[in-house]
């Protein structure tokens, strides 16, 4: 697993080990446990052996979309730490002898290949939209291509918004709304594509055993809402008022380029998800939050 580390990274790793998988993890630092292995994507090194011994390989690499402040700096950042990691796993994967080849590559990207859709709601059979994330997102799934071309089953986790109290979109909104000094951002229409961790994890386990499933995958809720009623169903559950919205021109001059997509609206349903039999814990945003809260 590459990205072990992250919000998200981390979750898996317990999860997997739990069920009784064995998880190496790639760093980029010189490995410190048994369980680590080191390599080099901005220079396309990574050992061979250490890929043939995997059943699955899973991506989740990249700098962090609303960590920072967009600039140009940070923007090639955005789009090298996803580009780099993609392309030397899945080149790495397609060099090694058919028998050794993991079975999947489950591959990170986002919903923000659609771009804003507005009120449209979406599958992925939806071309990718306008806009740096769109774009960034059509460059990290391509690079997974030498993987596809040799044979490898590819999954492209057209990943929504995990919610949970420890990280992700949620955490930073929490103390605001616990002072009563948050509300809707905007307009409050814009559409977020919003799940449970619990679903996440559960999801991406899913797709590892659906030999049937390949391709783009949108790993969202299937309710996605608006962030007026995210807002107002988090502020019910946190027992605040919500009564000061945040407008579009502070988000502007607070996050710079990434207020558009802070902004857009993704009305993101989970087509291939729904298609092959996955069931959720929390299919709608009362439960997901209240798992994000409590668990």
């Amino acid at each position: 697993m590459a990205g072990a580390s992250g919000f998200l990274g981390t979750r898996l790793v317990d999860r997997f080990t739990a069920d009784g998988h064995q998880v190496t993890r790639l760093v980029r630092r010189p490995a410190r446990t048994p369980d680590e292995r080191q390599w080099q994507p901005s220079a396309a090194q990574l050992d061979p052996a250490v890929v043939a011994d995997a059943d699955a390989v899973i991506n989740l690499a990249g700098a962090g979309v609303g960590d920072r402040r967009w600039n140009d700096e940070y923007r090639r950042l955005l789009r090298s730490s996803r580009v780099d990691s993609t392309t030397t796993l899945a080149i790495t994967i397609a060099g090694l002898p058919a028998e050794d080849r993991p079975k999947v590559l489950l591959n990170s990207s986002a919903v923000g290949w659609y771009g804003d859709t507005g009120d449209r709601a979406v599958e992925e059979d939806a071309p990718a939209g306008e806009g740096f994330l769109s774009d960034l997102c059509r460059v990290w799934e391509a690079a997974t291509r030498p993987a596809e071309d040799a044979g490898v089953r590819v999954v492209r986790l057209r990943t929504g918004l995990p919610l949970h109290r420890d990280g992700g979109m949620l955490k930073p909104q929490l103390l605001p709304m616990r002072l009563g000094i948050s509300g809707k951002l905007g307009g409050g229409r814009q559409w977020w594509p919003c799940l449970s961790l619990a679903d996440f994890l559960s999801a991406v386990t899913f797709l590892l055993d659906r030999e049937e499933v390949a391709g783009p995958v949108n790993v969202v809720g299937p309710a996605p809402v608006t962030n007026a009623e995210f807002t107002k169903e988090l502020a019910r559950q946190l027992h605040r008022p919500a009564i000061m919205p945040i407008p579009a021109l502070a988000l502007k001059i607070v996050l710079g380029g990434f207020s558009v997509e802070a902004l857009s609206s993704s009305r993101v349903l989970p087509g291939a998800l729904t298609r092959a039999g996955f069931t959720y814990r929390h299919p709608d945003l009362r439960s997901a939050l209240q798992s994000a809260l409590t668990d």
